[in-house]
């Protein structure tokens, strides 16, 4: 993706990249239409079965104990497994959609060269149709947490205005994306700071 980015500013095309917020996505996952998806995607039948699996869960406080209750959503978390079930299920979230998506087990990125407004008013209708996805597929997209990022070399930036539903998407001048912090100009300058903090 920052290649992309790069090439584009080399060109002096400006792109438009929106960050967006799962909420709780490893917990929403339903299970029956994870199985439903691993069937689809031609897996050995016996990984299904394995998968399917169930799991229960039960509340103590103090010395009372609740009765058990099956869990009927989420992904295991802090194992390799977890993402893994995760990406086959949100794997065909990019139908339907012309602008680049790159996705890394919930980090979602979706980009496109801005030339024209033309292009604004299509990655605005495949956030639109994302949306429509996340609710099809019982999944959640918090547009306060999700960022709008204009990447361009010009001197005077216009304001970014997308929406998730009514909900503004807010605009950043940078974000912190899979461990690189990304500047609107591709500036490294917050990478080496936050770096030499880190140190």
């Amino acid at each position: 993706m920052r290649q992309d980015i790069a090439d584009s500013l080399d060109e002096e095309i400006g792109r438009d990249a929106i960050i967006i917020d799962f909420s709780k996505a490893f917990d929403l996952v339903p299970h029956e239409w994870l199985l439903t998806k691993l069937v689809a995607s031609g897996l050995d039948p016996r990984i299904v079965v394995w998968v399917r699996v169930g799991h229960t869960q039960r509340v103590r406080v103090g010395v009372q104990l609740s009765n058990e209750v099956k869990v009927t959503s989420g992904v295991p978390q802090r194992r390799v497994l977890g993402p893994l079930l995760f990406l086959v299920y949100v794997n065909n979230i990019w139908r339907n959609i012309d602008s680049s998506i790159r996705l890394f087990a919930d980090d979602c990125i979706i980009y496109r060269k801005i030339t024209n407004k033309n292009n604004i008013k299509m990655l605005q209708k495949d956030l639109d149709t994302m949306g429509e996805w996340a609710v099809e597929n019982g999944m959640k997209i918090n547009p306060g947490k999700s960022k709008a990022v204009r990447f361009t070399t010009a001197r005077v930036k216009n304001t970014v205005g997308y929406f998730l539903g009514d909900q503004k998407i807010p605009e950043a001048s940078s974000y912190k994306y899979l461990g690189i912090i990304l500047r609107t100009d591709l500036n490294w300058v917050d990478q080496v700071n936050y770096s030499a903090q880190k140190a």
